[in-house]
């Protein structure tokens, strides 16, 4: 009899979709993972990363409770850590982005980072978007949640280096046509996002659209069917779609 194996537990993470409004439309900061990561290497992907014990601890000494109030914090310290954007209240010094590769060596805590530049963090900048948990036949899994954040104008984004190898701002359809034409690699949670984005002529209206939609968690579940694999999903967690057809079997 062969043993099951035993279900991963999935890390809790945050992931955060960056945007800015452009004269052809909405735009959203996105990075590409080095290539020698084990997950999604070489792919195209939104700043994000695993909550830490230093997230929580930071969380709680601002009265941020639970697992929510800790993940709005990890949010914050990774789109500084891998987009170079802080998302705090009032100004933000103009050095602040030199700070980005010691928070990223882990030479220095993101509660001392904002300390050392006198400014406090802003949870409250980020929109709750969506809730996607990596499925239970993974040997790695996520709980991630996405948030929306408004990038400020006056701060510069900008890739880590280590990570991220590459970084861009880019109007979701486009992000969409290019992978369809082979030149970038999204997974799917990543697609399935982009694909919401892109209904949405304006920064505004995303911002609108996931202010009136509840966040519903979606751990997809998925089939082989002859074109590929066939993911199902809830129509009430906002993508308009209830089913999604990848041909990609490592991205799923």
């Amino acid at each position: 009899m062969t043993d099951t194996p035993p279900i991963a537990v999935p890390n809790l993470a945050a992931t955060v979709l960056l945007l800015r409004q452009s004269d052809s439309g909405p735009e959203v900061f996105m990075v590409v993972r080095h290539g020698d990561i084990a997950f999604a290497g070489g792919a195209l992907v939104f700043p994000g990363g695993r909550l830490d014990a230093g997230d929580r601890d930071l969380a709680a000494s601002l009265g941020l409770a639970g697992d929510a109030g800790a993940l709005r914090i990890c949010a914050l310290r990774e789109t500084f850590e891998e987009a170079a954007i802080l998302l705090a209240r009032g100004p933000v010094p103009r050095t602040a982005a030199s700070w980005q590769s010691k928070l990223c060596a882990d030479e220095i805590s993101f509660a001392a980072l904002l300390e050392g530049l006198g400014v406090e963090p802003a949870p409250d900048a980020l929109v709750h978007f969506a809730h996607w948990i990596t499925p239970p036949n993974r040997p790695k899994r996520f709980d991630t949640h996405f948030f929306l954040a408004v990038a400020p104008e006056d701060q510069e984004a900008a890739h880590d280096g280590g990570e991220a190898v590459d970084s861009v701002w880019i109007s979701p359809r486009l992000a969409l046509s290019e992978a369809d034409a082979g030149k970038r690699k999204l997974v799917v949670a990543t697609r399935l996002n982009l694909m919401r984005l892109a209904r949405f002529d304006s920064v505004d209206a995303i911002l609108a659209h996931a202010e009136d939609t509840p966040v519903v968690t979606i751990e997809p579940r998925s089939k082989q069917v002859p074109e590929g694999r066939l993911m199902t999903l809830p129509l009430a967690a906002g993508y308009g779609v209830t089913s999604f057809l990848s041909t990609d079997p490592a991205s799923i």
